[in-house]
C-alpha cells in the first residue's frame, strides 16, 4: 500500500510517499480501506517533533480517517466488511489502509460523504468540548474565536451560536476569511494581524472583555488574548500554531478571577460516555442542518507536503482532506 511517513523531524519536505506492507487484523482489530483523511495542526506538530506526547520515528501521521471496513479480526462483533465508518486513531492515517480497534469506529450516517464525515470528529469534538466542557460557556456570554475560518474555528462559531452565546467575536487574517466566519454566524469580526486588535475586542464588549476565548496560536496572540478576558473569563488553549510557547505569570489571573485552561482531545476520548454523548449531539446538528462543515480542499495523498505548507501558511479555510 501507499503511505506518507517521515523518518526525521523537520518541515513539510521530510514527508515521504512510500510503499509499505498492508496491515493485518487480529482480535478485535479492523482494517479500513481509507477514503478520506483529515489534516490537522497536530500532524504538523508531530512532523516537527513538537507534539504534546512523544513521536517515535519512523512515523505515519494522521489521526482522523473515514473509510470502508475491508477486513476484520476473528473477535470483531460490532462491525462488518463493507460498513462505512469514521474514526479517530493515534496515528497511521496517512495511508491507503489503516488498522484500528472496532470500539473506535463510528458509523457514517446515510447521505453523508466521506469528506464531510472526516471533517467532523476531531474539529467537531474539539470545538464542542473547548466551549462547553472546558470553557463552561453559558447562554448570553461573549465568545472570542481565533482562526475562525479554520477547522475548529468554523465549527466553534456555529456551536457558540447553537449554545446561545450573546456575542461571537471571530478573528482571522484576511477579509475573505472574516466574511466566511460571518457566514457561519459570527456577530463581530476582527483582523488579528492588525496592530491593536485586542483593543478592538475590548471596544466591542464595552471594555468588559470576553467570557470565553479559544486560543491556538501562542506567542504574542496569547498575551494579547489574555488582555481581552472579562472578570471570571476562561481562556482555553488547544494548540500553539506559531510554535512560540507563551509565558504566563499566574498572579496576573488573580485580580479578575480569570482562568487559563488546557485542552487535549485524547483525554476526552478516554471518557467513553462523554465522547459518545457529544458525538451523537454533533451528528444531530449535522443531520438537521444546524451545523455545516466547510471543506477547504481535497488533495491526493501524494500531495501531503503541499497540504502541510498550505495549512502552516494560513492560506486555507475550513477542513483540508487527503484522499488515497
Amino acid at each position: 500500500m501507499k503511505a506518507v511517513q517521515f523518518k526525521e523531524f523537520g518541515g513539510p519536505e521530510v514527508l515521504q510517499y512510500v510503499d509499505l506492507e498492508q496491515p493485518k487484523p487480529s482480535g478485535r482489530e479492523v482494517v479500513l480501506d481509507v477514503k478520506a483523511i483529515g489534516v490537522n495542526f497536530a500532524d504538523t506538530a508531530r512532523r516537527e517533533g513538537q507534539y504534546v506526547v512523544e513521536t517515535k520515528l519512523p512515523f505515519i501521521p494522521g489521526a482522523e480517517v473515514a473509510g470502508v471496513v475491508a477486513e476484520v479480526g476473528p473477535d470483531v462483533k460490532h462491525v462488518k466488511v463493507g460498513d462505512r465508518v469514521v474514526t479517530l486513531i493515534e496515528s497511521k492515517g496517512y495511508a491507503e489502509y489503516t488498522l484500528t480497534h472496532e470500539k473506535t469506529l463510528i458509523p457514517i450516517p446515510e447521505g453523508v460523504d466521506f469528506e464531510t464525515a472526516v471533517a467532523l470528529p476531531l474539529q467537531g469534538l474539539s470545538a464542542y468540548h473547548i466551549l462547553k466542557t472546558m470553557g463552561r460557556l453559558e447562554e448570553g456570554e461573549t465568545v472570542l474565536v481565533h482562526a475562525a475560518a479554520g477547522g475548529v474555528g468554523t465549527i466553534a462559531v456555529q456551536l457558540a451560536k447553537i449554545f446561545g452565546a450573546g456575542k461571537i467575536i471571530a478573528t482571522a487574517s484576511t477579509d475573505e476569511k472574516l466574511q466566511h466566519a460571518k457566514n457561519m454566524g459570527a456577530t463581530h469580526l476582527v483582523n488579528y494581524t492588525q496592530e491593536g486588535w485586542e483593543q478592538e475586542v475590548l471596544d466591542l464588549t464595552d471594555g468588559e472583555g470576553v467570557d470565553v476565548a479559544l486560543e491556538m496560536v501562542g506567542g504574542d496572540i496569547f498575551k494579547q488574548t489574555l488582555k481581552c478576558l472579562a472578570p471570571f473569563g476562561r481562556l482555553v488553549i488547544y494548540g500553539v500554531a506559531s510554535r512560540v510557547q507563551p509565558k504566563l505569570n499566574p498572579s496576573y489571573l488573580m485580580g479578575k478571577n480569570q482562568s487559563v485552561i488546557g485542552f487535549f482531545l485524547p483525554q476526552i476520548m478516554r471518557k467513553q460516555e462523554l465522547f459518545q454523548q457529544s458525538l451523537k449531539e454533533l451528528l444531530t446538528y449535522l443531520q438537521t442542518g444546524q451545523l455545516k462543515l466547510t471543506i477547504g480542499g481535497v488533495y491526493e495523498l501524494s500531495e501531503a507536503q503541499k497540504v502541510h505548507e498550505l495549512l502552516e501558511g494560513r492560506r486555507t479555510k475550513g477542513k483540508l482532506v487527503l484522499k488515497p
